[in-house]
C-alpha cells in the first residue's frame, strides 16, 4: 500500500456463501470510506485476481474448498489488509499470526462490521514509521533503553510485558530485560492491534497467545493472570465471547 492513505477503502470479499458475500457488500455500501472491488467465490480465484486488481482490504472466509482463506495469505508476498469473516471461532488466534486486522464471526451485524473497518481505516492512516520521544520505532520493532543503552527489539519477539514498580520486565523469545518505563507507555509505543493489556501490570502479545485458560491467558505455558476490568476487551480482541 502506499504511504498516503486513500480517501476510500477499495475492497475485495471473498467466500464461497453467495449470501455471505452479499451481506458483506451490503455493510461496504453504507460505509462511507469503503468502496466494493468486486467479490470472489473462493482463494484460488481471489489469488489470481490480486495480481490484476489493487485492493486496500480483504474481507476473508477462511474455511473454502481447495484453498483456506489462511492457505491464501500464506500464498500472497505482500498481502492487503486482511479482516476475516467465519463462521469458526477457533481460527482466531491463527488469524492474528497473519496479522489480520479484525476477526469477524457469523453472522456480522453491522456496528461490529463498522468497528472492524474504522480499525482497518486507522491502519491505513498510520505512517510506515514515526519517532516519538524516547527512541525510533517502525512498523515491525522499537528501541528500548537497558542500562544506558537503546537495545532493539522486535514486536514479533515480545511474549508480554509486566509492571516492575517504576520499570516493565520485557520478556522475549530470547531474553528477558528490565527497561525504565511505565506501561502507560508501552500501551502508547506498542502496535495496539498486536498487543492488548490483560491487567494493570501487564500487557500481551496477541501472536503468542496459546490458550484462554479459565482466567488466564497462556503463553509458552506460563499463565497470566486477566483482570476482571479488562476480560471483555481480551475476549473481545481474540473474538471468543
Amino acid at each position: 500500500m502506499p504511504n498516503t492513505a486513500p480517501t476510500a477503502l477499495r475492497c475485495l470479499v471473498v467466500d464461497d456463501d453467495p449470501l455471505a458475500i452479499q451481506v458483506i457488500q451490503n455493510c461496504i455500501s453504507h460505509t462511507d470510506f469503503l468502496e466494493s472491488a468486486g467479490s470472489c467465490a473462493s482463494a484460488i480465484e481471489a489469488a489470481a485476481a490480486l495480481r490484476t486488481t489493487p485492493v486496500d482490504l480483504l474481507f476473508l472466509d477462511v474455511d473454502m474448498p481447495q484453498m483456506s482463506g489462511l492457505d491464501l495469505l500464506d500464498t500472497l508476498v505482500e498481502p492487503p489488509m486482511v479482516i476475516m469473516v467465519t463462521s469458526s471461532r477457533e481460527y482466531a488466534v491463527a488469524a492474528f499470526e497473519h496479522r489480520v486486522v479484525d476477526y469477524l464471526v457469523k453472522p456480522v451485524a453491522y456496528a461490529r462490521f463498522l468497528k472492524a473497518a474504522q480499525k482497518a481505516l486507522e491502519t491505513a492512516q498510520t505512517p510506515a514509521a514515526a519517532t516519538p520521544s524516547g527512541g525510533p520505532i517502525t512498523t515491525d520493532h522499537t528501541f528500548v533503553k537497558v542500562d544506558n543503552k537503546l537495545v532493539r527489539v522486535a514486536f514479533d519477539d515480545i511474549r508480554y510485558v509486566e509492571a516492575l514498580g517504576d520499570y516493565v520486565h520485557l520478556v522475549t523469545n530470547q531474553q528477558k530485560l528490565i527497561v525504565y518505563s511505565t506501561m502507560r507507555a508501552v500501551e502508547e509505543k506498542f502496535p495496539p492491534q498486536q498487543f492488548v493489556r490483560i491487567h494493570r501490570s501487564t500487557i500481551v502479545n496477541l501472536r503468542h497467545v496459546q490458550a484462554i485458560d479459565d482466567n488466564a491467558v497462556v503463553i509458552d505455558g506460563k499463565h497470566l493472570p486477566i483482570g476482571q476490568t479488562y476480560m471483555r476487551e481480551v475476549l473481545q480482541r481474540l473474538n471468543k465471547f
